[in-house]
């Protein structure tokens, strides 16, 4: 199964099982390209959000006009912070955003539970590995990988490339099909 894709200087469509990571710099607007990414032919989609609580990612997804009924939120810092949660079949929490386990059964159950053509956003992958650490957030990602591939889905992942050294950043762009860069001047560019 082929998904259409809405990112400048890419390809028009990408096939099922396609991860690319999203490379910007820390002060990056990536709002633009997430949101068109998880609008754009799709049934339904899960953003697994390390940056922000899930209320934040509601306000992202209504101000972009992203069909939130299609919409779920993995929230993975308000249960760590203490913050008040809402919780809603939609919703899903886990402990904190190093409960790597927890994140990739959430995405495996949100996957099993849903047909169609099914959309994951992780930001960020940098919170991620700043939580637990490099080795096993590389580990998760893997596994992430393995889980659109198998499910025929696609995701998109945020680097955020200036706080990682060289060597880091290649590791993470090995494991992907395609590397979206996106410049402090909001240039996109691509490799695939």
């Amino acid at each position: 199964m082929d998904y259409d894709l809405a990112i400048e200087n890419a390809p028009e469509t990408i096939p099922g099982g396609t991860g690319i990571l999203l490379i910007h710099p820390s002060t990056g607007e990536t709002d633009r390209i997430d949101t068109d990414f998880l609008k754009t032919d799709t049934d339904r989609i899960l953003v697994i959000s390390t940056r922000t609580t899930a209320r934040e990612v509601q306000q992202k997804l209504e101000y972009y006009d992203v069909d939130e009924t299609k919409a779920d939120i993995l929230d993975t810092l308000s249960v760590e912070r203490g913050y008040s949660r809402r919780s809603s079949e939609h919703v899903h929490y886990v402990s904190a955003p190093d409960d790597l386990d927890g994140i990739v059964e959430t995405t495996r159950r949100f996957l099993d539970e849903h047909g169609g053509k099914r959309r994951i956003s992780l930001d960020s992958v940098t919170e991620m590995a700043y939580y637990a650490d490099e080795e096993r957030a590389i580990e998760t990602v893997e596994k992430l990988l393995a889980l659109l591939e198998e499910y025929d889905a696609v995701g998109l992942f945020h680097l955020s490339e200036e706080v990682h050294d060289a060597a880091t950043v290649d590791a993470f762009k090995t494991l992907f099909d395609g590397v979206v860069t996106l410049d402090a001047d909001g240039t996109v560019e691509s490799d695939f």
